[in-house]
Protein backbone atom coordinates (compact mmCIF):
# COMPACT_ATOMS: atom_id res chain seq x y z
CA UNK A 1 0.00 0.00 0.00
CA UNK A 2 1.28 3.45 -0.91
CA UNK A 3 1.92 6.14 1.64
CA UNK A 4 2.16 9.90 1.48
CA UNK A 5 5.04 12.03 2.72
CA UNK A 6 4.53 15.76 3.20
CA UNK A 7 7.75 17.60 3.98
CA UNK A 8 8.58 21.26 4.59
CA UNK A 9 12.29 21.91 4.05
CA UNK A 10 13.91 25.06 5.42
CA UNK A 11 17.36 26.57 4.97
CA UNK A 12 19.04 27.73 1.77
CA UNK A 13 16.71 25.76 -0.49
CA UNK A 14 15.49 28.32 -3.01
CA UNK A 15 17.51 29.51 -6.03
CA UNK A 16 19.92 26.56 -5.62
CA UNK A 17 18.24 24.05 -7.98
CA UNK A 18 16.60 22.29 -5.02
CA UNK A 19 13.24 21.68 -6.76
CA UNK A 20 15.00 20.21 -9.77
CA UNK A 21 17.08 18.03 -7.43
CA UNK A 22 13.91 16.73 -5.72
CA UNK A 23 12.17 16.20 -9.06
CA UNK A 24 15.03 14.10 -10.44
CA UNK A 25 15.39 12.03 -7.25
CA UNK A 26 11.65 11.37 -6.97
CA UNK A 27 11.32 10.33 -10.61
CA UNK A 28 14.33 8.00 -10.30
CA UNK A 29 12.64 6.33 -7.32
CA UNK A 30 9.26 6.05 -9.07
CA UNK A 31 7.62 8.44 -6.62
CA UNK A 32 4.63 10.59 -7.59
CA UNK A 33 3.79 14.06 -6.29
CA UNK A 34 4.92 17.68 -6.34
CA UNK A 35 7.59 20.09 -5.12
CA UNK A 36 7.21 23.85 -4.86
CA UNK A 37 8.83 26.96 -3.41
CA UNK A 38 6.83 28.60 -0.65
CA UNK A 39 6.58 32.33 0.04
CA UNK A 40 8.35 31.93 3.40
CA UNK A 41 11.53 30.68 1.65
CA UNK A 42 10.93 27.00 2.35
CA UNK A 43 10.26 24.20 -0.13
CA UNK A 44 7.24 21.91 0.24
CA UNK A 45 7.19 18.34 -1.05
CA UNK A 46 4.18 16.07 -1.36
CA UNK A 47 5.26 12.58 -2.38
CA UNK A 48 3.40 9.29 -2.70
CA UNK A 49 4.71 5.80 -3.17
CA UNK A 50 6.21 2.82 -1.40
CA UNK A 51 7.31 3.64 2.18
CA UNK A 52 10.87 2.42 1.59
CA UNK A 53 11.24 4.62 -1.51
CA UNK A 54 9.78 7.60 0.36
CA UNK A 55 12.29 7.05 3.16
CA UNK A 56 15.06 7.07 0.53
CA UNK A 57 13.71 10.36 -0.83
CA UNK A 58 13.55 11.82 2.68
CA UNK A 59 17.20 10.91 3.22
CA UNK A 60 18.06 12.71 -0.04
CA UNK A 61 16.04 15.76 1.02
CA UNK A 62 18.17 16.00 4.17
CA UNK A 63 21.32 16.16 2.04
CA UNK A 64 19.91 18.55 -0.56
CA UNK A 65 21.35 19.76 -3.83
CA UNK A 66 25.00 20.74 -4.12
CA UNK A 67 24.44 24.44 -3.32
CA UNK A 68 21.63 23.94 -0.80
CA UNK A 69 21.98 24.00 2.97
CA UNK A 70 19.11 22.18 4.64
CA UNK A 71 18.48 23.39 8.19
CA UNK A 72 15.36 21.41 9.05
CA UNK A 73 12.68 19.14 7.66
CA UNK A 74 9.17 18.84 9.08
CA UNK A 75 7.89 15.50 7.78
CA UNK A 76 4.39 14.11 8.10
CA UNK A 77 3.35 10.57 7.11
CA UNK A 78 -0.18 9.97 5.84
CA UNK A 79 -2.05 7.34 3.82
CA UNK A 80 -1.56 7.67 0.07
CA UNK A 81 -4.36 9.25 -1.96
CA UNK A 82 -3.52 8.07 -5.47
CA UNK A 83 -4.21 11.50 -6.97
CA UNK A 84 -0.84 11.95 -8.70
CA UNK A 85 0.06 10.64 -12.15
CA UNK A 86 3.70 11.79 -12.13
CA UNK A 87 6.10 13.99 -10.19
CA UNK A 88 6.26 17.63 -11.11
CA UNK A 89 7.51 21.02 -10.07
CA UNK A 90 4.81 23.53 -9.15
CA UNK A 91 5.44 27.19 -9.77
CA UNK A 92 3.53 29.05 -7.06
CA UNK A 93 0.43 26.91 -7.33
CA UNK A 94 0.51 26.57 -11.12
CA UNK A 95 1.31 23.11 -12.49
CA UNK A 96 3.86 22.86 -15.31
Amino acid sequence: MNERLEAKITGRVQFVMFRDFVNRRARALGILGTVENMEDGSVFVVAEGDRKKLEELLAQLKKGSIFARVLSIEAKWLPGTGVFKDFRILFYGRQN
